[in-house]
């Protein structure tokens, strides 16, 4: 398991979600606390964590991840917690209450960025995203092959 590197406004970056930037458009972001088990706390500080599938939503008042693999910590006790067990998200009720409007718009949906350390604290960056379509993903690809060959021109003629 990796360990994680600080950033610098502090955080400690456990994981990153690269798919999440590829695959939507990402309109709005936050942070939220993470409700753990002590041995899946020890886990995410020692890097094993997986975002790959994992989406948020709010249901019957409550933010919720699903999806998202904390690996058992192996010198936890005899209660091990499922992997991919819903984890509550921590999130003060107005906020909660914002998402609720917004994610109710046309095809929105929450992803989480990354996992990280914050104080010793486990949280989540999620964030509102809208699913791109491959046409979208192309242009965005073609964009940035116009900005590179620019770049390298400019470098060239400096």
């Amino acid at each position: 398991m990796n360990r994680p590197a600080i950033n610098a406004d502090g955080r400690k970056v456990v994981v990153h979600n690269r798919r999440a930037r590829h695959d939507y458009e990402i309109l709005d972001t936050l942070e939220a606390g993470l409700a753990l088990t002590g041995g899946e706390i020890k886990s995410i500080r020692a890097g094993g964590v997986q975002l790959a599938d994992a989406y948020a939503e709010v249901k019957h008042g409550e933010a919720w991840l699903h999806n998202m693999h904390i690996a058992p910590y192996t010198h936890a006790g005899s209660v091990l917690a499922d992997p991919k067990r819903p984890r509550k998200l921590l999130l003060h009720r107005r906020e909660i209450d914002r998402l609720i409007g917004r994610v109710q718009e046309k095809g929105l949906t929450l992803i989480p960025l990354d996992v990280h350390l914050r104080r010793g604290f486990a949280k989540v960056e999620l964030a509102l995203a809208r699913g791109r379509k491959r046409w979208d993903r192309r242009r965005d690809i073609e964009a940035k092959d116009v900005r590179r060959e620019r770049d390298t021109e400019v470098a060239r003629y400096r």
